[in-house]
């Protein structure tokens, strides 16, 4: 079954390390996968795998203008691990990286889009990292966050980045993907 192409996009966290998972799971599953990290993202992913896995470059920056689009457009858009940094700039529109560029117009495009933060107790903690992930469920945006997802004391990110869900946010896509589609119930 062919799904289309979804764009895994992942952050400067240690479980970025571990996207490749995700991205095997979603090519079983039908989707042709393409990479997308943010700048901090990049120190925590092994680019060259990623690429041969995709068969597609794994893309940080915007493209110069003019330039080709070297990634199909995409069909939906899975952003795992999520950083608060990053999730609070996207409940804020700003755009000033390629991966936030693209969930900022993925959203407005109406793509289903999943976020899965990754992140630890304090952090996960502040008043306006939780209003975001409140913001962006708001506007339609499926938010995996909370007693399912326990959080980790700062400074212990790396040694539990094997707990990091990624089955969960391919199902929550599925998910969202089927309760769109026409002539589902």
């Amino acid at each position: 079954m062919n799904r289309g192409v979804l764009y895994v996009i992942a952050c400067g966290s240690p479980a970025a390390g571990d996207v490749g998972q995700l991205v095997t799971l979603a090519q079983r599953a039908g989707w042709d996968v393409c990479v997308v990290v943010t700048p901090d993202g990049r120190k925590f992913v092994d680019v060259p795998a990623l690429s041969v896995l995709t068969g597609h470059p794994v893309r940080t920056l915007y493209k110069n203008p003019g330039d080709p689009d070297v990634l199909p457009s995409p069909d939906a858009i899975i952003v795992a691990p999520a950083t608060v940094n990053t999730v609070n700039k996207w409940a804020c529109g700003i755009a000033d990286t390629l991966a936030l560029g693209l969930v900022v117009e993925g959203q407005c495009k109406g793509l289903p889009i999943v976020a899965m933060p990754y992140t630890n107790e304090v952090m996960g903690a502040h008043p306006a990292f939780r209003e975001s992930l409140d913001r962006l469920r708001g506007w339609g945006i499926t938010v995996l966050f909370g007693d399912d997802f326990p959080l980790h004391p700062p400074g212990t990110g790396e040694q539990h980045r094997d707990t990091f869900p990624w089955g969960q946010a391919l199902e929550a896509l599925h998910s969202r993907v089927d309760a769109d589609s026409p002539g589902t119930p």
